[in-house]
């Protein structure tokens, strides 16, 4: 079974996309992730703020 992703890791994914203007593609191959797993990640912070 897979680890799940740590709280820091999922803050610095979504800082890259919504403070530094990456792209949630670009920020995936930066931290080295999956691009759907950055996609989600940024869509619920943008819906829920968390």
């Amino acid at each position: 079974m897979a680890r799940p992703f740590s709280d820091d890791l999922r803050d610095r994914v979504v800082g890259a996309v919504t403070r530094d203007g990456l792209s949630c593609r670009a920020a995936a191959k930066r931290f080295g992730i999956g691009i759907s797993t950055a996609i989600d990640w940024v869509r619920r912070f943008r819906e829920t703020g968390s």
